[in-house]
């Protein structure tokens, strides 16, 4: 290493690196106005901008599938559990469907749980055109646009492909069904069959409560540079090695395992959430899919999330600067990352860390129970509220029909 980097070490242990709480800025700390379009967007209110129609569906779609299995509550993909929620009692809720902008049908997709709590999504296409011809054959609403004025919550790892392997969900394609409704979802990649345009982009669901009560006092310095902790390979799913993370994660083992500026192991410590708020950089690194709840928790205490993601699409690109936050590197630049954080200017850290102190960027990532002006839940809605008005073309002519029932895998078309 050279003397200048083991310079930059220094200065960055010594000096004084903001702390962020998490959730509420602390009496003297510095932030930093997100400024632009970014800033307006993110703190929009979507009230009296639109009107949601909640379908009520038989409970067999959802409140007995989290009763089956309360452990759904905790994942990463509860965000279509607290949606539901969320919407039921929100001021964007309307009981007249005449006057709804929107439609949403309150379908857990992903609440079918392998015993070590893994999501399988093998019945969620029969369930979810369950639910479609249920709603379709009982109102009036989705056949007049067969579902472009309809959202669905769909925060697998391939979104509404339906399958937590890559090659498997491309060949499969996003359920055909769903082909003009509005996708909420957590996966984003660029030019993938799995992104559909217009999407809504979302972060994964991390515990507020949970992370709440890790913090650490605001006086204790940042003394690690650079944290992870997570598979670098999977040889269950990937006996070869190589695929998986596209090698990204592997590279970063690989080069920095005896690295003193890279705090990083596959263990995953009691401390966890505390060691994220005592270091500058956290990794943020794709696994199967582009993203991970480490990108949230990130935000959230503070540290740098140093995305490593070719092509990603990140949650609410629109409302939340991410460039100005985060730090970007290309999966094929991953052994120079030593080279490429230590060259960053002092300055320019502090910066993003006065950005990252933002309240209103924190909450932005979070479904916090009950809602909270700003959070998750209002940064949809004010995805759903930019699309408006629909254009007329959405609108079929009488007897006019886009969608083909018939589409897809012939497993898909069994009963559910």
């Amino acid at each position: 290493m050279s003397n200048s980097s083991w310079g930059f070490l220094l200065l960055v242990f010594s000096a004084f690196f903001l702390n962020l709480d998490a959730f509420e800025l602390r009496k003297g700390q510095k932030t930093e106005r997100i400024s632009g379009s970014a800033g307006d967007v993110l703190e929009d209110d979507p009230v009296g901008r639109l009107k949601v129609f909640v379908y009520e569906l038989p409970s067999k779609y959802n409140k007995k599938i989290l009763q089956k299995d309360p452990r759904c509550l905790n994942h990463m993909f509860a965000a279509e559990i607290y949606m539901h929620r969320f919407l039921l009692s929100s001021p964007v809720r309307t009981l007249n469907p005449e006057e709804a902008d929107w439609f949403y049908t309150p379908v857990y997709t992903t609440c079918d749980l392998t015993p070590n709590g893994l999501p399988l999504p093998f019945k969620s296409p029969r369930m979810m055109r369950s639910a479609i011809q249920l709603i379709s054959s009982n109102w009036p609403y989705w056949n007049r646009t067969e579902g472009a004025d309809h959202f669905f919550i769909v925060p697998h790892d391939f979104g509404a492909c339906f399958h937590y392997q890559e090659e498997k969900a491309i060949e499969r394609g996003i359920l055909p069904l769903l082909q003009r409704a509005t996708l909420v979802q957590t996966f984003g990649q660029k030019n993938h069959v799995c992104l559909k345009d217009g999407s809504i982009t979302v972060p994964p669901y991390a515990p507020p409560q949970k992370m709440q009560s890790h913090l650490i006092p605001p006086s204790i310095p940042r003394s690690i540079f650079v944290y992870f902790r997570g598979l670098f390979y999977d040889v269950g799913n990937d006996p070869e090695g190589g695929y998986y993370a596209r090698g990204a994660r592997a590279a970063v083992w690989e080069n920095f395992k005896d690295n003193p500026l890279f705090d990083i192991s596959t263990e995953h410590p009691t401390t966890y959430y505390e060691d994220m708020q005592r270091a500058v950089f956290c990794l943020c690194p794709l696994g199967w899919a582009p993203w991970s709840p480490r990108l949230v928790e990130a935000v959230i205490f503070g540290c740098i999330p140093v995305i490593i993601a070719d092509d990603i699409v990140l949650p609410f690109a629109d409302a939340i600067p991410w460039e100005d936050i985060g730090v970007y590197v290309d999966e094929k630049d991953v052994p120079n990352l030593d080279a490429i954080l230590t060259s960053i200017p002092t300055e320019v850290i502090l910066r993003k860390q006065r950005l990252l102190a933002n309240p209103s960027m924190k909450q932005a990532m979070l479904f916090p129970h009950p809602a909270q002006p700003g959070d998750a839940f209002h940064q949809i809605l004010n995805g759903l509220a930019r699309k408006l008005p629909h254009d007329k073309s959405v609108y079929l002519r009488k007897g006019e029909k886009v969608l083909n029932w018939t589409a897809g895998p012939l497993a898909d078309l069994k009963p559910w």
